[in-house]
């Protein structure tokens, strides 16, 4: 809370003219302005010796009888005027110099129990009637005043107001009758009936009453209007009373507002009003309440003060005549205006239960007293506890917090009691217990919860149900907002020296003079749960002072084997001692944390004992020992783009990465000399990512090249569902697994290091860009045009809900819708052309998105509302920038401040982009090759042929335009048939429009609006403008679209956005259709470099060694035009030391002698070998010659045989034995001789036989 400084005080005596009117006031009364109330104390702080003697200065007088003559305009002594007791209000000119006025705790705190805000029925600059509007009157109901000032109200922005006799602050026209009681808002007639914007404290019928002879409080019954502008810079009195007043009573009335400081502010008091229509004594039946109005011109605080309610209707609502009682109250809420939102204060508007709003709301202690923050949106600062339901609105504030814990969610909702048991739920954890600090506001402290995302909130009262609920925002403790800064890289080094940190003090308490403790918390993955410990206490009772040195040497001897198995963590920073909640005995202990750090400046000294000096080496042959027996995850990413345009390009599948964003965070910690990075959008199936770095020259880095290149990563740092489970954590796995190694094998070891090889070439390798395929794109522009995405250009003026792209396949569902509405009237009357005022997507089973377009009044913050699941999300702080919802995630670009342009990702790498540029939107689809022949709608179906673009629900084929005179055929033939309708058709699909108001597909739909169908500007434009035709064709050259949009609405605007808008996305369509031919990986030697990273065709690269180290290989490679890398010469090319090189020399020369010798001995074996083969063989042969010799022998003596038997037997018959004998020896001769003969032939040293 803040502190207030003891000063002394001193008023300036001003003396002012005032006229007097016919009033029986005396200005000498010192009047109680209201009924005391026993209110909020007010901030505490002690009164300064200046300030009690300006108390101890008497009273208010005059200084003579004429000052305050009623009858004529006199001067009057302000010196002692006190805003809590006179009537008088005061003059402008105290608003500018004098000396300075200092409030103190005393007086503020008396200002603060007053209920009533300040108003005066007499001073001022006019007429002597103060605040007092007398030209409000029953005939003339309202006043119109200038703020000269921004006042932003629900979307809008207004610097005038009306007030009104009939219980509201008016910003634009009302119809002139509404058609019935009760009051609905909006006007369903809009625009045929006006719908007005206006802020209702009672909006009814009234009247001016009559003062009761028992009111204490007589200044006159009517309409009060009080502006104080500029209370930053006022010093006067009133002013400062008035900026510190509404401060507080806002920063401890309204949860959220705890930075809020005033810049303007408007009182509207309604005293004593009846209402119309009654009998004369109904005039003293009347309702007392007045509006405060605070606002700095970004956010916009309203407080309701009822301080006395006596009637609820009047006569035309049914409120009888006399007491205002029955038929339909007063309606009490707030109204946007020309057909958009509206808010109605249930369940008093419009209830019988109205009369309870003097006795609830009890904001800052008051009954009757209701906070509203009303800027955006409305959002109720006051509990309620006169309604019941399953699915109350729970309001809260800060709406998102780290996902490690500690954010301190103060909750508005019902209304609380001191010994209420409060019960908080955050998603599926473990219940928690809240604190009360007042009827409107309890406090829970956000626990652990491993999620990401919108989860809900709901919270109970003792043993009740969960009634009450919201939507709470989980950031990740990557991207969560950054409260502890590191001044430089030490914290990165293994063994820095220091480290410095520094943090805002004030987001932990604004006491300088708290204590508080640093402590060090790590992760860790064990089992299938993994494990957020608390390490060791860094400091303890030291100063906030928002700055500190943590040595590591003082934790060099620690032993914390526990839990020194983690590689990172986070440091933690918390209040000694609890601090009481503002006005209560409540105590917190608030806490903030720093992103993840490396914990080697921890731990390095204990690993350094347990492993020996190269600890680094040892903790990355673990980690990578482990990271093998995981899955291969690498399967399921899409490629890189080999370039950064394309990656620029395909807004479907890559977002920019938090670490390495040109346009947000340009120091890439971890890829050095990347100039940009990107990621997908989306964990695949597997939980993983792809991440892509592109360097100076714009092409993709690899990590083949240098340790800083692209690689993938297993874990996605939005994690997985479900992600309480390992490897599935987000941001904590996604550390644990791919960013620990890059510390553990590169950073603590060096580039070249086995480990940081293996990461970088096995591990984690960059997947090249070879097989990258870049997206279809088609889009909407102008009013509108299409481009299909297969580049057929048409117009299409179709009214109401349209079908743009429509994929029914099991595996890719995707439908994307949008609404054309007519344009607004030019100076020449109605318009006949319509424009895109919004897009709704849905993937799959994705979360349904939508994005609207604002009217252009309510664009002062933000161009374009987004809506998911029904819900409006916005994109205001950094830390929400990107937010992921189940199967889509949404963003804006860092650099877009005012929502003008979003992006939509589907996790099929569909992706939209919608854009807003002065009223006039386009949208632009973007499609991977997924969806080849499987697109229907006014986009046209993929399939690289123009001529079947256009195919109706009914799957016929449209002959697509070949002239610019087709508009009407393809308006009746084509586009209409593509309207969608209030149900679900198979072949369309559903509305997936959020549906406000009952505002349905019909409601938007007008299938006989006939559009504007020529093209021509002469035939568009009349006549008697002809210099329109000229500009048509000045402002455009000869493109046809921005021709047709200016002839038909007359708006350079228009026209210009058109063109920009179209060439945009020609521009898209280029880029993706560029083939970049790449050679793919060219490793960098292992002790060497490369002249450059390139890998298109035509790049040469040429290898260096570091010192010391000789080049084998070839020196030169060269990319060539197919597309691969030129054949080796001289093999693959290495870095050798001398040892190792002399070694492979020797071993070389070894190897050519050998080279040469076993020839020769293999030449001499051969020839042995074939010498001793044909001995073998000749012997064989010999063998083979005496067996066959031994075979005729025997023949022969066999035959022999035979014939001296033979012989022998034929003795007997023969008369001389003698005879036959000398036959026989001649015979046995002969034999013998031709058997020699042959036997010399074939083998001439065979001995001759003997028998």
């Amino acid at each position: 809370m803040c502190k207030f400084k003891l000063v002394f005080l001193f008023l300036l005596t001003v003396p002012c003219v005032f006229g007097q009117d016919d009033q029986e006031h005396n200005p000498n009364d010192e009047v109680e302005l209201t009924a005391t109330h026993n209110g909020h104390p007010g901030p505490s702080i002690q009164d300064s010796q200046d300030d009690a003697k300006r108390n101890e200065q008497p009273p208010f007088k005059p200084r003579n009888q004429h000052d305050v003559d009623e009858s004529n305009a006199k001067y009057t002594d302000y010196t002692n005027w006190d805003s809590l007791t006179s009537r008088y209000a005061p003059p402008q000119e105290s608003q500018r110099g004098g000396i300075p006025y200092y409030v103190t705790e005393q007086r503020l705190r008396e200002i603060r129990k007053e209920f009533m805000y300040w108003y005066f029925d007499l001073g001022g600059d006019g007429d002597n009637i103060g605040d007092w509007q007398k030209t409000i009157q029953s005939s003339s109901p309202q006043v119109h005043k200038n703020l000269n000032f921004q006042l932003p109200f629900f979307g809008f922005r207004f610097n005038y107001t009306r007030v009104s006799i009939n219980g509201y602050l008016e910003f634009s026209d009302p119809p002139e009758n509404y058609p019935a009681y009760p009051l609905v808002f909006p006007v369903k007639d809009w625009p045929k009936m006006n719908d007005p914007s206006f802020m209702g404290i009672f909006f009814s019928k009234c009247r001016i009453g009559s003062l009761r002879t028992e009111d204490l409080d007589r200044r006159k019954p009517g309409v009060y209007f009080r502006l104080e502008r500029d209370l930053q810079t006022r010093i006067d009195q009133l002013g400062v009373e008035m900026r510190e007043r509404v401060k507080w009573d806002i920063r401890e009335g309204m949860i959220g507002a705890e930075t809020f400081n005033p810049k303007h502010a408007i009182i509207v008091t309604w005293k004593n009003i009846s209402f119309a229509g009654g009998i004369p004594q109904a005039l003293y039946t009347t309702n007392t309440f007045q509006l405060v109005l605070a606002t700095d011109e970004v956010f916009t605080y309203a407080i309701f003060n009822y301080l006395d309610l006596q009637w609820t209707s009047h006569t035309e609502a049914l409120g009888d005549t006399l007491k205002g009682e029955g038929g339909t109250p007063a309606f009490i809420g707030f109204n946007a205006g020309n057909g958009t939102r509206s808010y109605e204060y249930m369940p008093y508007s419009q209830a019988s239960v109205i009369r309870d709003l003097s006795g609830r709301g009890w904001g800052n202690g008051f009954k009757g007293r209701h906070i509203f923050r009303i800027d955006e949106n409305i959002i109720v600062g006051s509990c309620n506890k006169d309604i019941d339901g399953a699915n109350l609105p729970l309001v809260f504030a800060p709406e998102s917090g780290n996902m490690l814990g500690g954010t301190m969610v103060n909750i508005t909702g019902p209304c609380f009691d001191p010994n209420d048991k409060i019960i908080c739920k955050f998603d599926v954890e473990d219940e928690i217990f809240g604190t009360v600090v007042d009827s409107n506001r309890a406090v829970c402290i956000q626990p652990r919860l491993f999620v990401e995302g919108y989860v809900r909130l709901e919270i109970a009262i003792g043993p009740g149900k969960y009634k009450w609920k919201g939507k709470y925002f989980v950031e990740t403790p990557a991207t969560a907002a950054e409260k502890i800064f590191f001044e430089d890289y030490s914290v990165h080094e293994k063994y820095p020296p220091e480290i410095k940190i520094s943090w805002v003090k004030y987001n932990l308490t604004t006491n300088e003079n708290a204590n508080i403790r640093i402590s060090l918390w790590g992760y860790r993955e064990t089992t299938i749960r993994p494990e957020f410990l608390y390490i060791d206490e860094l400091a303890t009772g030291i100063m906030n002072t928002g700055r500190h040195v943590i040595t590591p040497g003082e934790f060099r001897l620690r032993d914390n084997r526990n839990v020194s198995d983690i590689k990172f963590g986070f440091i933690q920073i918390n209040l000694t001692e609890p601090i009481p909640i503002e006005g209560t005995s409540t105590r917190i202990t608030p806490l903030i944390w720093s992103r993840p750090i490396p914990l080697g400046w921890y731990f390095a000294p204990q690993w350094e004992r347990e492993f020996g000096q190269n600890w680094p080496d040892t903790l990355c042959d673990n980690w990578i020992r482990n990271d093998r027996y995981l899955r291969n995850f690498a399967n399921e990413l899409p490629q890189c783009p080999c370039t950064l345009e394309h990656a620029l390009s395909d807004k479907g599948r890559y977002m920019p990465d938090p670490d390495c964003d040109k346009d947000a965070n340009p120091k890439c910690e971890y890829h050095r000399g990347a100039v940009h990075c990107v990621r997908t959008a989306s964990p695949t199936l597997e939980g993983s990512e792809q991440q892509c770095c592109y360097d100076k020259n714009l092409y993709l880095m690899l990590s083949y090249d240098q340790q800083w290149g692209s690689s993938p990563h297993r874990s996605h740092n939005l994690g997985y569902l479900p992600w309480n489970e390992a490897n599935k954590v987000p941001t904590l796995s996604h550390w644990f697994h791919d960013m620990v190694p890059k510390y553990l094998c590169c950073r603590w070891q060096h580039e070249q290091a086995v480990g940081c090889e293996t990461v970088r070439f096995e591990r984690r390798p960059t997947q090249d860009c070879v097989a990258y395929q870049p997206p279809a794109v088609g889009g909407v522009f102008g009013d509108p045009h299409l481009i299909t995405f297969d580049d057929v250009t048409y117009t299409f003026n179709g009214k109401g809900e349209f079908v743009l792209v429509r994929s029914n396949t099991i595996q890719n569902r995707l439908d994307i819708q949008a609404r054309f509405e007519q344009m607004n009237m030019n100076a020449y009357g109605e318009v006949k052309a319509t424009q895109m005022t919004s897009v709704v997507a849905r993937g799959n089973l994705s979360t349904i998105v939508e994005v609207r377009m604002r009217p252009q009044e309510a664009q002062w913050r933000y161009r374009l509302d987004v809506f998911a699941d029904g819900r409006r999300i916005y994109f205001d702080r950094p830390s929400i920038k990107f937010q992921h919802f189940p199967g889509v995630t949404v963003y804006t670009p860092t650099y877009i401040l005012n929502q003008s342009e979003v992006l939509v990702m589907f996790d099929s790498g569909a992706g939209i982009e919608v854009v807003e540029n002065k009223g006039y939107m386009t949208t632009r689809v973007y499609l991977p090759w997924t969806y080849i022949n499987k697109t229907r709608g006014l986009l046209g179906n993929w399939s690289f042929n123009p001529n079947d673009d256009l195919i109706d629900p009914d799957d016929l084929q449209v002959s697509v335009p070949t002239t610019l005179d087709e508009n009407e055929r393809l308006y009746n033939e084509f586009g209409m048939k593509w309207m969608l309708e209030d149900k679900d058709d198979p072949k369309k699909g559903q509305a997936l429009f959020f549906r406000e108001y009952a505002r349905t597909s019909s409601y938007y739909n007008n299938k006989t609006f006939k559009p504007e169908f020529r093209m021509i500007a002469e035939e568009i434009i009349p006549g008697n403008i002809s210099t329109e035709r000229d500009n048509a064709y000045k402002f455009c050259f000869d493109d046809p679209q921005c021709i047709y949009d200016y002839a038909v609405t007359l708006n350079r605007d228009l026209a210009h956005f058109t063109l920009n808008y179209k060439s945009s996305i020609l521009n898209l369509k280029e880029i993706n259709k560029k083939r970049v031919i790449s050679c793919g990986v060219l490793e960098t030697p292992r002790f060497g470099r490369k002249s450059n990273f390139m890998f298109v065709p035509g790049t040469k690269v040429t290898f260096e060694c570091n010192q010391d180290f000789i080049l084998v290989g070839d020196q030169r490679r060269e990319c060539m035009p197919e597309g691969y890398w030129d054949v080796p010469t001289y093999g693959y090319t290495e870095c050798l030391r001398q040892q190792e090189y002399s070694s492979r020399t020797a071993g070389l020369t070894s190897g050519i002698i050998i080279a040469v010798i076993i020839p020769i001995v293999l030449g001499l074996v051969y020839v042995a070998f074939m010498f001793l083969k044909g001995k073998q063989k000749q012997r064989n042969e010999d063998e083979r010659e005496q067996f066959a010799f031994e075979e005729q022998k025997r023949k022969a003596q066999e035959s022999a045989r035979m014939k001296l038997t033979t012989a022998e037997m034929d003795d007997d018959d023969e008369s001389s034995g003698l005879t036959q004998k000398n036959q026989f020896s001649t015979l046995s001769t002969h034999d013998s001789q031709d058997y020699n003969t042959n036997s010399t032939h074939k083998s001439p040293h065979k001995e001759t036989d003997v028998y």
